[in-house]
């Protein structure tokens, strides 16, 4: 079975705000719309002799015009997951007949922090979105992506502390 290995993070960023509760911001979280229709963090393969946190720093630039990605030290959490490969080496015969590989993948993801808002998206994507928490985690689609996420929340808000 073809076997991948990614890395990516999960990007916030906090907008000053004054409220009657003392609250002195409003946090958002990045997510990106892929062409496959799925909601979900920026990500990619890891080249050549990249650590992952060197393939975080250039999938994030290349998929968003981030470059001032703060990786937020103790959180980094795998994902692991299948998926069919339907890349040009399938044919399309193959591909009718249900011929087509497994893929077994695994991501390493970050917390990660930025000042940007504007964000430039690559052509892998269709667009994206700012959110808070509440409604990030129901945006975003896959189980195991809501579940890092509600994770990776939890963590920040706890080392605030």
């Amino acid at each position: 079975m073809p076997k991948e290995k990614s890395a990516g993070a999960i990007i916030f960023r906090d907008e000053p705000f004054d409220s009657a509760q003392g609250k002195k911001y409003k946090r958002y979280f990045l997510l990106l719309h892929y062409g496959s229709g799925h909601w979900e963090f920026p990500k990619g393969h890891i080249e050549g002799k990249e650590t992952e946190e060197e393939t975080v720093r250039r999938e994030v630039a290349e998929e968003t015009g981030i470059k001032d990605l703060k990786l937020i030290p103790g959180f980094k959490k795998y994902m692991k997951y299948f998926f069919r490969q339907y890349k040009e080496n399938v044919s399309e015969a193959d591909r009718k007949a249900g011929k087509t590989p497994w893929v077994f993948k695994l991501v390493a993801f970050f917390a990660a922090e930025t000042k940007t808002k504007e964000i430039k998206i690559s052509s892998e994507h269709s667009g994206f979105l700012w959110l808070p928490i509440a409604e990030a985690i129901k945006k975003t689609t896959f189980k195991n992506s809501k579940k890092l996420l509600k994770e990776a929340n939890d963590f920040i808000i706890k080392i605030e502390r």
